[in-house]
C-alpha cells in the first residue's frame, strides 16, 4: 500500500495562519467561562480555523486510495455530518473552557482586538476559506519568488513566523499522528486492508518524516505571503514579535493542541462511517 501525506498541506494552512504550537494538558489557575471563550474564538479567528477543517475532508478519499464520486451525494452527506461546524466549535468550547485561563485569553484578545489585529483576522479568515489549495499555494510561491529575486526581508520574516507556529518542532510529528488514527481507524473498519501493522506503519512515517517537515516549511511560506501580501513590512515585523511574545506562545499552544485534536477525532469518525457508503446506490 503506497503511503502519501495530503492531509499534510490542508491541515498546515490552519496551522500556519493561525501560528500554532503544541502544548501540555495543564489546568490553568484560573478557566474562562463559556461565553468569554466564544467572543475569544470569534475575536482570534480561531472559530473560522475550526471551520475550515472541514475541507480537509475533501482529501480522506484520496489517502485511502477511494473513488468518493464512486458513492455520489452519499459521500457528500457523510462528510458534512461529521464535520458539522457546530459540533467542532463545541468541542473547542468544551476544551478551552477548561484549559485556557484568564490572563492569556486577555492577552491575545487585545492584540488581536487591536487595528492591525482585526485585518489580520480578516486576511487569515479569507485564507482560510480558499477551498483550492494549489491555487494559494502557487501564488504563493510566486510572491516568494519574487521577494527572494527583490532582496526582501520579508522572506526571512516568514520564516520567523514559522518558527513562532512550531517552537518544540512538534507540527510534523502532530500531523503524522492524525493520518495514523484516521488510516488504523479505516482499516479496523474494513474501509480499506493495509499491509503494514501499526508499528511498521509508524516506522514508514518515520522515514517519511524529513521529506514532510521540508514540505512543511515550504507550505508555510507560501500560505504566509499569500495571506499577508497586503501588509508591510512593518505590520509583518509587529506581528511576527507579537507571536514570538511568551503569553501569546501559550495561547497558541492551546489552540494548535485543540485544533490538531478535533481534526483527529473527526478523521477517525469519518473512517468508521465511511463503512456505511455503499458504491453505486447514489439518492
Amino acid at each position: 500500500m503506497q503511503m502519501i501525506l495530503p492531509i499534510a498541506a490542508l491541515v498546515m494552512r490552519s496551522l500556519a495562519l493561525l501560528c500554532l504550537a503544541c502544548w501540555s494538558m495543564s489546568q490553568p489557575a484560573a478557566a474562562a467561562d463559556r461565553e468569554r471563550v466564544v467572543a475569544f474564538l470569534e475575536v482570534t479567528g480561531f472559530d473560522v480555523a475550526l471551520d475550515s477543517i472541514a475541507l480537509s475532508a475533501s482529501s480522506a478519499p484520496d489517502m485511502l486510495g477511494v473513488d468518493a464520486g464512486a458513492f455520489g451525494s452519499q459521500w457528500t452527506r457523510l462528510a458534512e455530518d461529521v464535520f458539522d461546524t457546530d459540533r467542532m466549535r463545541s468541542l473547542a468550547l468544551d476544551i478551552l473552557e477548561n484549559t485556557l485561563d484568564d490572563e492569556a485569553l486577555e492577552h491575545a484578545a487585545g492584540f488581536y482586538a487591536s487595528d492591525l489585529g482585526k485585518r489580520l483576522v480578516r486576511a487569515e479568515n479569507a485564507s482560510h476559506l480558499v477551498e483550492d489549495d494549489e491555487v494559494k499555494q502557487l501564488a504563493g510561491n510566486r510572491i516568494i519568488s519574487d521577494l527572494v529575486k527583490a532582496g526582501s526581508k520579508r522572506v526571512a520574516m516568514y520564516q520567523r513566523m514559522g518558527n513562532a507556529i512550531d517552537a518544540a518542532g512538534t507540527g510534523v510529528r502532530a500531523l503524522q499522528q492524525i493520518q495514523f488514527r484516521f488510516l488504523m481507524a479505516a482499516s479496523a473498519a474494513g474501509v480499506i486492508e493495509m499491509d503494514l501493522d501499526a508499528d511498521e506503519l509508524r516506522a514508514l512515517m518515520k522515514e517519511q518524516e524529513g521529506e514532510l517537515r521540508l514540505s512543511l516549511q515550504a507550505s508555510s511560506l507560501a500560505a504566509s505571503a499569500y495571506t499577508y501580501q497586503e501588509f508591510s513590512d512593518a505590520e509583518v515585523q509587529a506581528y511576527v514579535e507579537a507571536l514570538e511574545e511568551e503569553a501569546m506562545q501559550r495561547v497558541y499552544e492551546l489552540l494548535n493542541a485543540v485544533q490538531y485534536e478535533i481534526t483527529a477525532n473527526r478523521f477517525e469518525e469519518l473512517a468508521h462511517r465511511m463503512a456505511e457508503l455503499t458504491p453505486g446506490q447514489d439518492i
